[in-house]
């Protein structure tokens, strides 16, 4: 428990606020702003003198649910909330959220992009959320499949088929990076998460998999150049530009060529194909 942390961060938040922000009259004497100690104890059903207290880093650890009502009364945000229980001395545990939706700005970018981009919306896990006709011919439909197989990586491991987009050449690779950033989203969000149920049942599934997790490897660049092949078009290489939300639960990869290069005139003749 950090004391002094943990009353200086009541202080601030309680100053940021004003009565009327929390449904509390202003009053005709009230000459500063801000909350009093008493209009935050009543709002988390505390006595004033156990909230002044915390304030005046005296008296026992708060528990978590005096933490949590601390949280509700100040009108905490998530981030904030997870801040106050770790000065308090508590772990946090991972906030982990379902994915089914691509987030508003995210949908707005991908709406104005040109109808001939490459590009696709995944979580992170690649689960697919959307992609462009050309992402969906370059890459195959990631929208037609369900449970552990929306994420590509566990397709990875589990479907041979789903390499036939790489070289060969670039197989242990691309199996390196996804277990890479499967085990950083794991150490995020823990075992009892989607990606601690795909890590199950990988290392149940997959000797290649089991390998690497063993070695604990680590992510490299978020989405390098990548080499592909294509059923009619053949090989081609493209770079990645990657976009990640705010709440970093989804990423727009767009996949590009440099301008009249040989991949730029297979990129548009796998358009025209689409």
């Amino acid at each position: 428990m950090q004391r002094a942390r943990l009353a200086d961060f009541l202080r601030t938040r309680r100053a940021a606020l004003q009565p009327e922000d929390v449904g509390l009259p202003r009053g005709s004497r009230r000459r500063t702003g801000g909350l009093r100690r008493e209009e935050v104890a009543a709002l988390s059903a505390m006595s004033t003198d156990y909230y002044s207290r915390i304030e005046q880093q005296r008296g026992p650890q708060p528990s978590e649910q005096l933490l949590a009502a601390l949280a509700r009364a100040l009108r905490l945000t998530d981030q904030e909330r997870d801040h106050l229980f770790r000065l308090g001395g508590y772990a946090v545990k991972p906030r982990v959220k379902t994915v089914r939706d691509v987030n508003p700005g995210m949908a707005r970018i991908f709406g104005n992009l040109p109808p001939d981009a490459a590009a696709l919306v995944v979580t992170d896990l690649g689960e697919t959320l959307r992609q462009t006709p050309l992402a969906r011919e370059l890459l195959g439909d990631g929208l037609v499949y369900e449970g552990l197989s929306a994420s590509l990586h566990y397709r990875w491991f589990d479907d041979p088929a789903v390499r036939k987009i790489h070289p060969a050449d670039d197989h242990a690779t691309v199996g390196r990076e996804l277990a890479a950033d499967l085990l950083r989203i794991h150490t995020r969000d823990g075992e009892s998460s989607r990606a601690g149920e795909i890590v199950r049942a990988l290392l149940g599934r997959s000797a290649e998999f089991a390998a690497l997790w063993r070695a604990h490897p680590v992510p490299g660049p978020v989405c390098a150049r990548k080499r592909f092949v294509h059923v009619t078009a053949g090989p081609l290489e493209l770079d990645c530009q990657t976009l990640v939300d705010p709440d970093q639960s989804q990423s727009l990869l767009v996949y590009t060529a440099t301008a009249g290069s040989p991949a730029a005139e297979k990129l548009r003749r796998i358009g025209l194909h689409g």
